[in-house]
């Protein structure tokens, strides 16, 4: 393609509202431009990327039996308040209204719908395993857009849908899809990761994230130093194990604590460490009000509370449920005098505490000396804490380390959670009708290449891996007013072309500097240069990620470029 004919708007600065690499990088070089916020358009050369990855997706697809479909973006809410999701899917959903006030959502998963063709085109088990894919943009509100294509409000996804026969069956094509997803990553030539995950808004239970490791990823992967455990932060159990003080158990005391809040103050003020203290905290779980404990130097994991309940909703109780309740405010809160509506739950590190301090649920008072079982009651106690660095690892091997990853993948096993709720049912081979066991698989089509950006790239601009970038070959002609280097240009491109080569030809009457900084911005891996020696027919040939390069004559040049790929 000749470069004067596209649109390829390239910039010299990085854009105002652009914080990392691969937002930087693309709009810089041309493939994408924003409309709104989260929104954006591909141009010309991001399109080609696209297509480089969906073609990778589709082929790995394809070859564990799934086949490709279209379904619409705009889902009726009928379907979604089926399975109960309407209201617990949260507010980035897009909800719309028709001219005749139906409601209706544009497309952020289509479980709903896909469950609903099935159920009423599937009836015998002979039809099944099915696996479906489509490749297709999809819509959520997020609250802050931000980072480029990595969290918009539309984006390109691949999302499949299998429906079996068993949990057996399932557990086969749930380790196919598994192993594809694999393939695809590895294809993309990414650092990546599967770790163990939470399904969220998608229902069902075993999950694992495909996370591309990088310091801008937004998700904290909890890995064994000495295994290959990996877990997102939210799911990996703690298995340390605490031993109490022998001590003896003081008698509690009534504090004021003057102004302090916050778990560090109250430390400083006590003058202890923050592992001797508790922190309080109250959650709204469905229709309920919890409290739950940690140790000071802890987090509250509110996946593994939401799991503890087998909850749909876990969120912080506002300020005025907590006061009604507890009577004090946040930074006063502690597990003494705890009405019987409230339950008490408690991490496993609590039980083994003697002698701590706590909130007394008034402002501006603490105790001292308070111990679990003696001074107060917990209803029941488990793991409720995030990981931290240190730990045993969950698999008995090594330590927990932490590293930041991208999601890029998400792999479910549903279960029944759609096809019971919707009644998406078969006849077995006894004509009993069963239940459909359902997988749900995505892939973040545009959030990969920017993922791909965010590994691959120097100070210069992009450098895609050879089988994403959009053409193999950059050619540039120097200076296209002077006749010899325009001519073997020429020539250069239609023989490069002739031999199913893609080339994008810098035919523009722009100078060296320029072309020079717009194709190391591109990152197209292999360049080639029609410059001052074009009369004797020789080219300059660089390899875009190593910066080597070689004078070549051209009637070397197609046979040098084939073998470059080959190798």
């Amino acid at each position: 393609m000749r470069q004067s004919h596209m649109l390829i708007p390239t910039l010299k600065e990085n854009p105002a509202d652009a914080e990392i690499k691969s937002h930087q990088l693309l709009v810089r070089a041309g493939y994408i431009r924003q409309i709104a916020s989260g929104i954006y358009s591909f141009l010309p050369i991001g399109r080609r990327v696209l297509n480089k990855v969906e073609n990778i997706v589709r082929e790995e697809m394809e070859k564990i039996g799934a086949h490709e479909m279209a379904m619409p973006a705009l889902e009726p809410s009928e379907l979604w308040k089926e399975t109960g999701r309407w209201t617990t899917f949260g507010s980035e959903l897009m909800r719309i209204h028709d001219r005749h006030n139906r409601e209706f959502a544009l497309g952020a998963t289509h479980e709903e719908v896909i469950t609903s063709l099935v159920r009423n085109e599937v009836k015998s088990y002979k039809q099944l395993p099915l696996t479906v894919f489509q490749i297709q943009n999809k819509f959520r509100d997020e609250a802050r857009p931000r980072f480029g294509l990595l969290r918009g409000r539309e984006f390109l996804m691949k999302d499949a849908y299998s429906f079996n026969e068993s949990y057996e069956s399932l557990d086969e094509t749930y380790e196919k899809m598994f192993q594809a997803y694999s393939n695809i990553f590895r294809r993309c030539g990414l650092n990546f990761r599967a770790v163990i995950a939470d399904s969220g808004a998608m229902g069902g239970k075993d999950t694992h994230e495909f996370m591309v490791l990088s310091e801008v990823g937004e998700d904290v992967i909890a890995y064994s130093d000495t295994s290959r455990y990996a877990a997102n932060i939210e799911m990996a159990p703690v298995i340390a194990t605490y031993e109490k003080p022998d001590v003896a158990v003081k008698p509690i005391e009534k504090v004021e604590t003057p102004g302090k809040r916050s778990m560090q103050e109250v430390a400083d003020h006590f003058g202890h460490e923050l592992h001797e203290g508790i922190k309080a905290i109250l959650f709204q779980v469905d229709e309920k009000f919890v409290l739950a404990l940690t140790r000071g130097d802890h987090e509250v994991n509110d996946v593994k509370l939401k799991n503890l309940f087998d909850a749909g909703l876990v969120e912080l109780a506002n300020e005025e449920d907590t006061q009604r309740l507890l009577g004090a405010g946040f930074g006063s809160l502690g597990p003494i005098n705890v009405p019987e509506e409230v339950e008490v739950v408690a991490d496993l590190a609590v039980e083994a505490m003697v002698n701590i301090t706590c909130g007394a649920n008034e402002n501006g008072f603490h105790y001292k000396n308070a111990t679990p079982g003696e001074d107060f009651t917990v209803n029941q106690y488990a793991d409720l804490r995030f990981i931290k660095e240190g730990d045993p690892s969950p698999d008995g091997q090594g330590t927990i380390q932490f590293a930041r990853g991208i999601e890029v993948g998400h792999v479910f096993k549903l279960g029944e959670f759609y096809s019971e709720r919707m009644n998406a049912t078969f006849l077995n081979d006894q004509g009993k009708a069963k239940t459909m066991i359902m997988g749900s698989y995505g892939i973040g089509v545009s959030r990969t290449l920017a993922a791909i950006v965010e590994q691959y790239h120097d100070d210069r601009g992009i450098t895609w891996p050879a089988n994403i970038a959009p053409y193999q070959v950059h050619l540039l002609s120097m200076n296209p007013k002077k006749e010899d280097q325009k001519e073997l240009a020429d020539q250069l491109y239609e023989n490069l072309l002739e031999a199913g080569i893609d080339v994008l030809y810098d035919d523009r009457k722009e100078r060296a500097g320029v072309k020079f900084a717009d194709s190391d911005l591109f990152g197209i891996p292999v360049r080639i240069t029609v410059g001052k020696r074009a009369s004797e027919g020789v080219v300059e040939v660089k390899e875009r990620t190593t910066g080597e390069q070689v004078e070549l004559d051209t009637n070397e040049l197609v046979e040098y470029v084939k073998n470059w790929y080959k190798a």
